[in-house]
């Protein structure tokens, strides 16, 4: 199995200008470590709730049961998620 290289930082960021990158950084050296925990729990949050509403859409007669166990699968991928919760119901 290959693994696919990923894009370097200035490939992602290719629209972003040398100053601004070094105002980011800057910003982000200068931001306490509580504040990036506080962030990055944010980003998690927003994420699992944009990944419910994901499963809701193609799920939409699950019961919320079902889509939390769905949800499971996605963050734990199937084989942790079947060890922990069970598997799926059919």
């Amino acid at each position: 199995m290959t693994m696919k290289k990923l894009p370097s930082w200035r490939e992602m960021n290719a629209d972003t200008t040398p100053e601004a990158e070094a105002v980011l950084f800057k910003l982000w050296r200068e931001t306490p470590g509580w504040r990036k925990l506080e962030m990055m729990e944010s980003l998690n949050r927003s994420a699992r709730q944009l990944a419910l509403a994901g499963l809701k859409h193609r799920h939409p007669t699950a019961s919320e049961e079902e889509l939390k166990r769905r949800l499971a699968t996605l963050l734990l991928g199937e084989e942790v998620a079947n060890q922990v919760y069970g598997p799926l119901p059919e």
